[in-house]
This record gives C-alpha cells, sequence and structure tokens, in this order.
C-alpha cells in the first residue's frame, strides 16, 4: 500500500493551483499557467466587446485582454474592493486577465481526489469547470484555462 502511494506521489500526481473565490464560490488554476497576480490595474475599455470582455491592461508593454470571470460564469458583476485581483494566465501563448473577487491560497490537490464535474450543472460556468477536487471540507472547482481562453474572442 505504502509503495502505491509513493508511486502516486513520483508520478506528480498531486495538482497545485491557485486558489480564489468568485462570490461564495471556490476555484483553482493550475499554477504552471498563472504568470502573475496583480491588483486591479487601469483599464482601457475595447468598443463592442463582449459585456465579461472588461478592456485591456499594459502589461510591461504587452497588451492583455481582461475579463471578468464572474461575468463571463454567468454570476451578477459587483464592485471591486481592495481584495479584487487579476491573475494573469497563460494558455499555449495567449496571455489574459482574468478578474475574481480575491486570491486565497496555493492549493494542493491529489488527482485522485478530483471528479468530473456534475452533468447536473446548468450554469454557464460548467463549460469552463474541468473537475471539482474535495480539500478538507471545501469543494474546489478547476478552471479549465483552455476551454476559456478558446472561447474569449479577443485580439489585442
Amino acid at each position: 500500500m505504502q509503495e502505491s502511494t509513493k508511486k502516486k506521489e513520483e508520478a506528480g500526481d498531486v495538482l497545485q493551483l491557485v486558489g480564489f473565490q468568485i462570490g461564495d464560490e471556490e476555484f483553482g488554476v493550475e499554477i504552471l499557467k498563472v504568470q502573475e497576480i496583480n491588483r486591479m490595474p487601469e483599464i482601457s475599455p475595447i468598443p463592442n466587446a463582449e459585456e465579461y470582455v472588461k478592456g485591456v491592461i499594459n502589461l510591461r508593454g504587452a497588451v492583455i485582454p481582461v475579463l471578468s470571470l464572474r461575468q463571463r460564469m454567468g454570476m451578477e458583476e459587483i464592485d471591486y474592493d481592495n481584495k479584487t485581483r487579476v491573475i494573469v494566465v497563460d494558455e499555449e501563448g495567449k496571455t489574459m486577465g482574468l478578474i475574481v473577487d480575491q486570491v486565497t491560497e496555493v492549493l494542493r490537490l491529489s488527482s485522485d481526489v478530483v471528479e468530473p464535474p456534475p452533468s447536473i450543472v446548468v450554469r454557464k460556468e460548467a463549460a469552463y469547470i474541468s473537475g471539482v477536487g474535495k480539500l478538507d471540507e471545501r469543494l474546489v472547482s478547476l478552471l479549465d484555462v483552455k476551454r476559456l481562453v478558446a472561447d474569449v474572442d479577443v485580439e489585442a
């Protein structure tokens, strides 16, 4: 039994995630996809963009589209506060900022506690969730950055 556990650890079956919240829900995004986490910068709006696309930011000379993850997942928009953050993610060379209510912590989840999202979920967010992990008494929805980036129609 111990050998099996050791093999899992060696195989890299522990997911490292940046944890964040939107409302009362907890999410995680693979730490390797996160470039940086910033306080709310000044965002330049993009005319005729989707409602969830808040605009673009200048990040050390690179123009990065920023979207409200809250709106993208069909949740009501709220005012930004001092906990609001922009998580800058990169997926296969596409970089974008995701506005979240707050960043919580770095999470470590064993892949054997991650299950596919329930098929009964009907909210928009279901399309961008790759799984649900159990961490102590909490549930953490794993954000599918690849699907999210592919669905955003903004070329900065």
